[in-house]
């Protein structure tokens, strides 16, 4: 039918979104309601369920009232969230605990270090496809195991957010791929649960459910789930997947060669791959399209502007005065060199690298200094990007940018720049609620594949190109870059013993 709508959840950090999408990819109606984030200690983030919950049944509603009969033309329901929350029901459905450690929870951390001591790298990775990390459900099931033993036994199921939502919607139980190769649980090599990760982490296997593709569909929406959304009863719910691969579906990046540059507060450079990128540095994870994601992610990306605007004017300037004031100084901000590492590396063997200038001489002034915290955090994406090309033993075509940092026009042109590769910026910024559009109208059978979906749903405003004379000056600049960064990691734990 021309009038039918596809229905987006996503259940984000910050809120929950719902989203009527038209047949040519386009969102017709966009709720959102904010839910809590509990912080019970220093370094834990927790989430209620109960309030994804009930935020989506009220975004559903609110976008079912937005627009006439929608509830009717709603072909199907694909729904994504944000990864690592790790959810426990026990055998009759019920939360073993009301509340969930989420993706940046560090408590973690002492399971993780113990981990890492006990096995070596290359013992490992190729049956987990990812360095060990706080965030995995793997280690949060371990705390759990270890401070809420009771939780833990009650437990008959593991899921993480989107699951627990499609769950309410439908009484079926599953986790997706993308889901599943984040948890240091799962082979990339099978696509199934890993025994042997299982042991190594001293978990029960049982506790794990069936692994499905994110275009399946799981079931359709309950009698009571329709009572409580306003939902057609019946109506097809897919498996979907994690809000981040999701969103790299709804801006296009879906086959080999294309890349992405999400910049919030950190920068997370991914480029897609046929199969995992094993290396200690770089993560991996499973996407809606059946390949693999391969990213690194530098912590301090926005970050670095934040933190610029508050040593430099004490918050007393805007990110666009600051971004003028870097536009005055040339390109390479006359040999002035900015490390980007605020707070850390999350992976590798310094975890606690630190940031400095370089360089600096008296003819450097407040413009350099700018400019050099905008290019630092470029020749630190740009080294990211071709470690991931150098493993991959493939070029990155393309970059699509999205997030805060999508924003200023100067960032985007130094860094398509450094990275010497265009970057596409999507017409449309809500990502995720696009990628789910497209996995329900493949599963709908619109179109054979997702890949076509999304070429046929993402659309772009602009292409920024790589500056020639500035591209020069940085591909000079970055050997040195990549020379600073080996050097000062004589320095760090040094520096701690001080």
């Amino acid at each position: 039918m021309s009038d039918e709508l596809y229905l987006a959840i996503d259940v984000g950090t910050g809120s929950v979104r719902a989203a009527l999408v038209d047949r040519t990819g386009r969102p017709t109606a966009i709720r959102a309601f904010e839910h809590e984030q509990i912080v019970p200690e220093y370094g834990w983030s927790e989430q209620r369920p109960a309030d994804w919950w009930a935020g989506v049944t009220r975004a559903i509603r609110a976008v079912l009232d937005d627009v006439p009969d929608a509830a009717r033309r709603i072909a199907a329901i694909c729904g994504c969230g944000h990864m690592h929350g790790t959810v426990l029901l026990d055998a009759n459905g019920e939360l073993t605990r009301d509340t969930v450690p989420l993706w940046n929870d560090k408590r973690t951390m002492g399971q993780v270090a113990a981990f890492e001591k006990r096995y070596k790298l290359d013992e490992f990775i190729a049956e987990s496809g990812n360095p060990p990390a706080p965030p995995w459900p793997g280690f949060k099931l371990q705390w759990i195991r270890d401070n809420d033993p009771e939780a833990y036994r009650r437990a008959a199921v593991v899921l993480m957010p989107k699951d627990y939502v499609n769950y309410r919607l439908t009484g079926e139980i599953t986790m997706d791929r993308t889901e599943a190769a984040c948890s240091f649980m799962m082979d990339p090599r099978t696509g199934d649960w890993s025994q042997s990760m299982c042991d190594r982490l001293e978990l029960d296997r049982g506790k794990l459910t069936t692994i499905r593709e994110p275009v399946e569909v799981l079931g359709g929406v309950s009698a009571p789930a329709a009572r409580e959304t306003g939902l057609r009863a019946g109506t097809p719910v897919l498996v979907g997947g994690g809000d981040y691969p999701v969103a790299l579906l709804g801006s296009g990046v879906c086959r080999p060669g294309l890349g992405s540059d999400v910049t919030g507060t950190s920068c997370i450079i991914t480029v897609v791959a046929d199969q995992p990128l094993l290396a200690p540095e770089i993560s991996n994870v499973g996407t809606p399209e059946g390949n693999w994601g391969a990213f690194i992610l530098l912590e301090t990306g926005g970050d670095a502007m934040r933190w610029a605007r508050r040593a430099f004017h004490e918050n007393g300037w805007s990110y666009e005065e600051i971004a003028a004031k870097a536009a005055e100084a040339q390109a390479g901000a006359q040999r002035l060199f900015f490390m980007p590492y605020l707070v850390g590396e999350r992976f590798g063997e310094h975890r606690n690298a630190r940031a400095q200038f370089f360089g600096i001489t008296a003819e450097h002034g407040l413009a350099q200094l700018h400019r050099a915290v905008l290019e630092g955090v470029a020749f630190g994406a740009t080294r990211h990007l071709h470690l991931m090309e150098d493993i991959s033993g493939r070029k990155v075509e393309r970059i699509v940018a999205s997030s805060g940092g999508a924003k200023s026009d100067l960032w985007l042109k130094i860094k398509a720049s450094a990275y010497n590769i265009p970057i596409l910026l999507p017409k449309e910024p809500e990502c995720g609620v696009v990628g789910a559009a497209a996995l329900a109208a493949t599963a709908e059978g619109r179109f054979p594949s997702a890949e076509d979906a999304a070429a046929a749903f993402v659309r772009y405003e602009r292409e920024i190109l790589p500056d020639p004379d500035w591209a020069e000056t940085y591909a000079r600049m970055q050997p040195f870059f990549e020379k600073l960064y080996h050097h000062s990691q004589a320095l760090y734990d040094d520096l701690d013993r001080l």
